[in-house]
Formats: C-alpha cells, sequence, structure tokens
C-alpha cells in the first residue's frame, strides 16, 4: 500500500539566492540595452504596485537612477493610495518620475462611455454614483470560465449577474484602452530620451495571459518574467523597498469597485496559484497539489485544466502579427 501524499513545500520550491538573481538581471538588462536594443535607460510605468515596483529597483540595479524614468499614469478609477505608493517609491528610488493623468484621453476616445453602455444593459436602474467590477466564476469548479460583473447603487445595494458574451467583449475591449494609452506614454517618454521600455509582468501573469495585447504586455524587455509572484515579493524586501509596497494586495485597479487578481483572472490568491503552475509545470500529480492547497483531488484537477484553457488564450497574446 502507497503511504499519505506528501504536501509540497512552497518555501524550498520557491527559494531563491536573491543577491545573485539581483544581480544577474541588473547585467541582463545592461546587456540588453548595449548589444540588443542601442537604448541608453528605462522607462518604468509604476501602479504602486508590487511587480512594477521591483522592476523598477532592479532597473536602477542595472543603470543607476538617473538613467531610470518612473511614470504614474492614473486615469478616473485609480486608487488614490496606489498613486501615492508609486510617489513614494520613485523618492525612494531616486528616479525622476511624471505622473500623468490619462482620464482624459480615455474619455475621448470613449472608454468610460462603452463601459456605461454595458452596465446600463445589465442595470437599467445604472447611473452616477454607481460601481462595478467584473469577476471570474466557473473554470475552477471545472466548467467552462465566464464574467459576471458585481455592481453597488449609491445606497450601497449589492447586485451580480453574468455577462453576456457581447457585453464582456465590449467591457474587455473598452477597458484595454486603458492599459494601450499608458503604452503609448511610455513608448513616447522611451523615444524621448531614447530608452527602452521595462515590462512588469511576472511569471504567473506572462504564463496565463493576464495582459493586453499592445498594452501592458508590450515592452522592450521583462526583467520579471521568470518569477513566480511569491519570489517577486520576497525580492522587494531583499530590495529594500517601503513597506506599504512590500504588503500591497495584488489589485487590477482597473474597475471602480476594488478588485483583486483572483476575483478577476486567476480564481485563486496569488501564493496558491503559484503553486498550482509551479506544480502543473513539475508533473505533480492533482492529489499532491490537492494535499498541498487542502481541496479536493478533483478541484486541483480543474486547476490545471483551468491552467491548460488560460495557455490557450495565452498563445495569442504572445504571438507576433502573421506574415502571409
Amino acid at each position: 500500500m502507497s503511504g499519505p501524499v506528501t504536501a509540497l513545500e512552497p518555501q524550498a520550491i520557491f527559494a531563491l539566492d536573491y543577491a545573485s538573481e539581483v544581480g544577474r538581471i541588473a547585467a541582463a538588462l545592461r546587456h540588453a540595452l548595449a548589444h540588443d536594443l542601442n537604448r541608453r535607460g528605462l522607462v518604468v510605468a509604476i501602479s504602486g504596485g508590487i511587480d512594477s515596483s521591483v522592476s523598477a529597483a532592479l532597473a536602477v540595479a542595472a543603470v543607476g537612477p538617473r538613467r531610470v524614468l518612473g511614470l504614474l499614469l492614473p486615469e478616473r478609477v485609480t486608487a488614490p493610495e496606489s498613486t501615492a505608493r508609486g510617489r513614494a517609491l520613485a523618492a525612494h528610488l531616486g528616479i525622476e518620475h511624471r505622473v500623468e493623468d490619462i482620464a482624459p484621453a480615455l474619455e475621448a476616445l470613449g472608454c468610460y462611455r462603452s463601459q456605461d453602455e454595458v452596465c446600463h444593459a445589465v442595470c437599467p436602474q445604472y447611473g452616477p454614483g454607481w460601481r462595478y467590477k467584473i469577476v471570474i466564476a466557473g473554470g475552477l469548479e471545472g466548467r467552462y470560465n465566464h464574467f459576471r460583473i458585481v455592481m453597488r447603487s449609491p445606497a450601497g445595494e449589492l447586485s451580480e449577474a453574468r455577462l453576456e458574451l457581447r457585453h464582456y467583449l465590449q467591457m474587455v475591449a473598452a477597458t484595454n484602452f486603458k492599459q494601450r494609452v499608458r503604452k503609448t506614454l511610455e513608448y513616447y517618454h522611451a523615444d524621448r530620451l531614447n530608452y527602452a521600455v521595462v515590462g512588469t509582468p511576472n511569471r504567473l501573469e506572462y504564463d496565463q495571459g493576464f495582459f493586453v495585447k499592445n498594452g501592458d504586455g508590450a515592452a522592450d524587455i521583462k526583467p520579471i518574467a521568470h518569477l513566480y509572484k511569491t519570489q517577486v515579493y520576497a525580492l522587494a524586501r531583499h530590495l529594500g523597498l517601503p513597506e506599504a509596497i512590500c504588503n500591497a494586495v495584488p489589485t487590477t485597479d482597473t474597475y471602480s469597485l476594488p478588485q483583486g487578481q483572483d476575483e478577476f483572472y486567476f480564481g485563486l490568491p496569488y501564493p496558491q496559484m503559484d503553486l498550482a503552475l509551479w506544480a502543473y509545470e513539475h508533473g505533480e500529480p492533482p492529489d499532491r497539489l490537492a494535499a498541498s492547497l487542502g481541496i479536493p483531488t478533483a478541484a486541483a484537477q480543474a486547476i490545471y485544466h483551468d491552467i491548460e484553457a488560460k495557455r490557450r488564450v495565452a498563445r495569442y497574446l504572445h504571438a507576433a502579427a502573421i506574415r502571409c
């Protein structure tokens, strides 16, 4: 008879020599600037979150603070604390930074109008003062992923409804303006300064397609795309970043109601999702992941299926244009 299934050990799995890793990434950034990109510095869009903060700190480790530009690009629903953390990071790193409100551009492009059309179609009472967010459902229960909209009225009443595909696609298309406008500004400043644009996805986001094609997925170099988010948090502490950043909870900062990344896309908090992706990549059986997360084996198998489904989506997002 086989013995009990042993749980995975995240502390051992995600352990890194962080000093060596910082040196290796910094050297890779310098080499890319000098030999591949022919650029003299780095632009980083700083959201106030952990990934962009670590990416900015690594840029400084590579080329020094005088050759790094930080961009803070808030819009109508950006949380004030996100901008505050971004400012604090720029001061901590000693880099030049600019704050450019992208709300007027989004307004002109029809981003907010298009989002409001969907909200009103789902809930005819929707109007000024209402707030909303999109949440994912289905995949971790072994069903197809679908999206629901959660709305809060000015009186504080919550309602929830499944989004029809046409409404979901319109909402996503409108929301993607935000990432694409930000990237346009990043490349404007990169071209102006002869700098390269730093992409900030971690391994989980890069692998699972949690980015916008030609938006936050576009970059000249991605220094943390090989690191699990658990490792990014540990690297932030190694780099001595401000506590507010090291303790920041991952959010999308995209809709008017607060929204975690797990609600919107991954379905699990990042420590569990990191472990699930690692287990999947290393061929661990579902029962071992189940023992590690304290869930039924069938639920662990559903997580593996969801990882595969999101990888299929990510293939399009990673693909270059097809030449005929």
